[in-house]
């Protein structure tokens, strides 16, 4: 696999990985054809499983990284990581204020952003759609982050942070598809709005590679934006969302042994 990527120019690669995460929320979003009840109980692990993989990468594929390709600045070395860190998360938190969105489980009043006419699929879509801006943009800067040529930034470390980033994903495709069906929606609908949400990723993944390619002094900020973005989605929204119907030792659980997996895709593979 690794020596068919090296064929490919960075952005390009890291636009086949946008477009591999997104094929596996569309794999999730089409378990509605097979199904019409979702198990609080599976997904609520799901859930907890994505968010322990999405913890894992942003140290592991990003954080990490960033303070190594810091070491030798004129700033401190821990300077980058954490002012990009900050940056990605007050980022998020802007989106998150202004976007209208609805997470999984939530009654239409509370429904979060500025307040708007829009349909409750159309918000329940905004929600999982913002969870996957920051995982477009990780997959894309940790591509275009090869170009460094650091030891803690390598190709097959990229392809396992998209490995993992997809495999989060198909909980994601499930978790939308399934509760629209539920709420009385066709299943062609359902699916069409639950692999919609995966759309952003291949376009972040474009511009973050992109980005960090055309301005190389910014990517150990970039690596730390993109972790920051994600945590905190996870502590925001992830977490909060898998632990709601009272299975929060499941989703615990669930958190645990998605760490593990994508530790082990980064170790192993990085």
């Amino acid at each position: 696999m690794i020596d068919i990527f090296q064929k490919f120019h960075p952005v390009s690669q890291a636009l086949i990985a946008g477009l591999f995460t997104w094929s596996v929320t569309v794999l999730g979003a089409a378990t509605v054809f097979a199904t019409r009840q979702v198990n609080r109980k599976v997904l609520d692990i799901m859930l907890g499983f994505a968010g322990g993989v999405m913890i894992a990468a942003s140290y592991w594929s990003l954080l990490a990284p960033a303070i190594e390709m810091s070491e030798g600045m004129y700033l401190p070395v821990w300077f980058p990581a954490a002012a990009g860190f900050l940056l990605g998360g007050i980022f998020l938190r802007l989106i998150d204020k202004i976007l209208p969105h609805l997470h999984l489980g939530f009654n239409m009043d509370e429904a979060e952003g500025v307040k708007t006419s829009w349909k409750r699929s159309t918000l329940l879509v905004l929600a999982i759609t913002l969870h996957n801006i920051p995982e477009g943009l990780a997959v894309g800067v940790a591509f275009g982050a090869v170009t460094a040529g650091l030891p803690s930034a390598t190709l097959s470390g990229a392809i396992a942070l998209a490995i993992g980033i997809g495999i989060q994903n198909f909980p994601e495709g499930f978790a939308i598809s399934v509760p629209l069906r539920r709420d009385g929606m066709s299943r062609s609908k359902s699916f069409w709005y639950g692999q919609l949400s995966g759309v952003v990723e291949p376009i972040f993944s474009v511009i973050g590679a992109a980005a960090v390619i055309v301005a190389k002094p910014i990517l150990p900020y970039a690596l730390a934006f993109a972790a920051g973005a994600m945590i905190f989605v996870v502590i925001e929204e992830v977490i909060p969302e898998s632990q709601r119907e009272g299975n929060a030792d499941l989703a615990t659980m669930g958190a645990m042994l998605g760490f593990v997996v994508m530790m082990v895709l980064d170790v192993a593979f990085g």
